[in-house]
């Protein structure tokens, strides 16, 4: 009789801790745990920790409550202005209804996978191509309301999205690249222009200065021919100062230019009277030498 009793006392026994740990389960902190009875969802959601379901009649699942982070594909669009762009994403996820993410979807992470590329390829398409290269933070905003409106539902939240590259066809960013130079040449000659500008207005004050006092133009103009030496240049060109032309041309004009001219005059017609008078004699000789030839021939 007690062996009976012991055996059955061991049965008992040996049953419950098959029972026990057939219905032992643990949950971890970043899981919460949902449990089926017979099919039926449990209002209740079990939190982390030990805890124990009903042996061949519950079945607990667990569902990770950890951000997620899904990288988007790469898609193809055309962009509102009519250029072919590739464009990928990165999305950061969550579940905050583990019952829903279980029974209203059958798989959250597809079903957000799919529909941030759904979404993106739509934002391709009403978006110009300067939104998406500089205003990507407008564009990140519209994209996430896109996915979370319908995620909402299966208790998932959309914490971020972010667009992570925007590839460009070789054409359009040599097109770009000439833009970008003609613009920035456009403005170094817009600088340039306002640098001459405020120079000869320097310049032109200057010479209203230089104009009141003559001998700080000659000053100068020693300095610059000082700054050209310098260098050590084998040519140096010094140039001549106008006024200094100006003043002998003055000095010309006021010399006694009547006075000099009278005895040129003169010595200019007496010439060919010296010449006349010289050249006389010279045709009366002529003659008389004619005579001995005649004679040394005869």
């Amino acid at each position: 009789m007690v062996e009976e009793l012991v055996a059955a006392g061991v049965t008992l026994a040996s049953a419950g801790v098959v029972y026990a740990m057939a219905a032992a389960r643990v949950v971890k902190q970043y899981e919460r745990g949902v449990v089926f009875r017979l099919g039926r969802l449990r209002d209740e959601v079990r939190g982390p920790g030990f805890t124990m379901i009903v042996p061949f009649v519950d079945r607990l699942q667990k569902v990770n409550m950890q951000v997620v982070t899904m990288p988007v594909p790469a898609q193809e669009g055309i962009t509102r202005d009519n250029v072919t762009v590739r464009v990928d994403a990165v999305v950061y996820f969550k579940v905050t209804g583990p019952a829903e993410a279980v029974v209203r979807v059958e798989d959250y992470r597809f079903a957000v996978a799919q529909m941030a590329q759904t979404s993106l390829r739509s934002i391709i398409g009403k978006s110009e191509l300067d939104d998406l290269l500089s205003n990507r933070e407008k564009l990140n905003q519209g994209l996430e309301l896109m996915i979370d409106s319908p995620a909402v539902e299966w208790g998932v939240t959309i914490d971020r999205v972010e667009i992570k590259d925007v590839s460009l066809p070789e054409t359009m960013k040599r097109s770009m690249a000439r833009q970008a130079e003609a613009d920035r040449e456009r403005r170094a000659r817009v600088i340039n222009a306002d640098a001459e500008l405020q120079a000869s207005k320097k310049l032109a004050e200057a010479a209203q200065q230089m104009a009141d006092t003559p001998a700080a133009l000659q000053l100068r103009l020693l300095q610059t021919v000082t700054a050209v030496a310098a260098e050590k240049n084998s040519t140096l060109v010094l140039p001549f100062p106008v006024e200094l032309l100006r003043f002998l041309e003055k000095a010309q004009q006021q010399g006694p230019q009547p006075v000099q001219q009278q005895p040129v005059q003169q010595s200019v017609e007496q010439r060919p009277v010296q010449q006349s008078v010289e050249q006389q004699p010279v045709h009366e000789q002529l003659p008389a030498a004619e005579p001995p030839s005649d004679s040394s021939q005869g």
